[in-house]
């Protein structure tokens, strides 16, 4: 596409369709993600599943590391048309078989399928952005991209809570149908003339095979943590662990697992309080309404206000980025995880009051949203700023990979908690409260791992101004 005019904007009449189908798409995809936390507790105690309950969340963070992968290398084969028709076919065919469940295991089956259209279609998003604007448009665009997630942290938990409330925790799938539908109808259009790029072999097949190689080590391992105290379940987590080695290996940059200063500690410190918020958003909101017994909408306003703590903190970050160039990043992500480990400790002491505690909710809530969005963002330039010529691509990608699969870890592994706590009969308040200590020990070694992280020379005036 050609601009003829330099003041032409992404809602100008040749980009409206295709920026307002991305946004649509983008939201629809957030929405999802977000909303299910609300209601999770809900559909879990109705489906007879709360053994299970990690697996709302793993299931689609794995799958969507896997549709991620998959969509990303074969792209520039298919095109970004067919690829996201397939796309939208997963994610939408996930829909149905979740709200349509009749038990866990087909929920689960339903957030897999989502899981892997939702990648898929957020792979498809920035590859339709390279494509359909130039590269004076990019940004803008790249930024109603970011705050297409924001409006969804903050408004989807509390709607999705009205409708497990009022109506039935089924509305939240079916929802976003319609929000979707348009959004392909806007896309298609500019979709299909974008051009295949190329034709000849897949690169990268094994990144393929890795991920899809870690999605089954992974689940194998989550398998076995739930019934450990079997015999069983001890050879399945076991045999888990030694099928995602390699993969992890590939995955991730070299010298992460020995935690090597520079890159590889900024992805694991990274890793450890992403998968630290996601885990305790999903068991604050179970503790609220199963333990506490609060209504799924109030639970979901207490999740919100950490939301908007983290727009406001990522707001502040790129303030303070600006102002000192770069050089205090490494004080802002210590600084951010040290609020995450007083938001952590606040909740474990909110859960854990016999009566009340729904001050200390929201304060922990407040706390650790602002710690990600210091800590988040500015992870992200540090890892950047360590990426040559070329290599701003891999290192994205690692980036997108941690953010996904360190959470469906960590909260599978919670949800192993809950479920051996069952099968004890230690009760649900037990459960609940180790997964929050495994998620409060993960973000104190994050804190740790971040003396390791040292900030790369910066070469030139677009490193020294250029926040995430």
């Amino acid at each position: 596409m050609e601009i003829s005019n330099k003041d032409v904007g992404i809602f100008d009449a040749q980009y409206r369709a295709l920026t307002i189908g991305i946004i649509l798409a983008v939201t629809t995809v957030a929405f999802e993600g977000l909303a299910i936390t609300t209601i999770a507790p809900s559909l879990a105690q109705k489906l007879q599943g709360l053994h299970l309950y990690g697996w709302i969340f793993s299931a689609f963070l794995l799958a969507q590391i896997v549709g991620t992968m998959i969509i990303g290398q074969r792209i520039n084969k298919n095109g970004v048309f067919t690829s996201f028709v397939a796309s939208i076919l997963f994610f939408v065919i996930g829909i149905v078989i979740a709200g349509t469940s009749m038990n866990m295991v087909m929920l689960i089956l339903g957030r897999v399928f989502q899981g892997f259209g939702a990648g898929a279609i957020i792979t498809c998003v920035y590859y339709s952005i390279t494509l359909g604007y130039p590269d004076n448009l990019r940004t803008k665009i790249l930024a109603m991209f970011s705050g297409a997630y924001i409006f969804p942290a903050l408004i989807g938990p509390y709607i999705a809570g009205l409708l497990a409330e009022f109506l039935s925790w089924r509305f939240v799938f079916w929802l976003v149908l319609p929000f979707i539908g348009l959004a392909v109808v806007l896309t298609f259009p500019a979709f299909r003339k974008f051009s295949i790029r190329e034709k000849g072999t897949i690169k990268g097949s094994r990144k393929e095979g890795y991920a899809v190689l870690l999605a089954i080590g992974t689940g194998l391992l989550l398998t076995g943590l739930g019934s450990i105290t079997d015999w069983k379940g001890m050879a399945l987590s076991v045999a888990g662990i030694l099928v995602m080695i390699q993969p992890l290996r590939k995955l991730l940059p070299k010298g992460t697992f020995n935690v090597r200063r520079g890159l590889p500690a900024t992805i694991a410190s990274r890793g450890l309080f992403v998968a630290c918020y996601n885990a305790t958003e999903s068991y604050v909101v179970l503790a609220l309404t199963e333990v506490k017994k609060l209504p799924a909408d109030l639970a979901g306003l207490i999740v919100a206000s950490g939301a908007l703590s983290w727009s406001t903190a990522a707001w502040l970050q790129s303030k303070l980025d600006g102002k000192d160039h770069g050089t205090g990043r490494n004080k802002r992500v210590m600084a951010g995880i040290c609020f995450m480990i007083i938001g952590v400790a606040a909740v474990m002491l909110a859960v854990g009051m016999p009566e009340g505690g729904i001050v200390f909710a929201v304060i922990s809530q407040i706390f650790t949203g602002f710690g990600i969005g210091l800590a988040h963002p500015t992870t992200g330039a540090i890892a950047l700023q360590h990426a040559n010529t070329g290599e701003e691509g891999e290192i994205s990608a690692s980036l997108q990979f941690t953010d996904a699969f360190s959470p469906g870890l960590s909260i599978g592994i919670g949800g192993a908690f809950i479920a051996v706590s069952q099968t004890l009969n230690w009760g649900l308040l037990t459960g609940i409260l180790l997964a929050l200590s495994l998620q409060l020990l993960f973000v104190i070694l994050s804190f740790a791992i971040s003396f390791r992280i040292k900030r790369a020379k910066l070469t030139s005036e677009r490193d020294l101004s250029s926040p995430e």
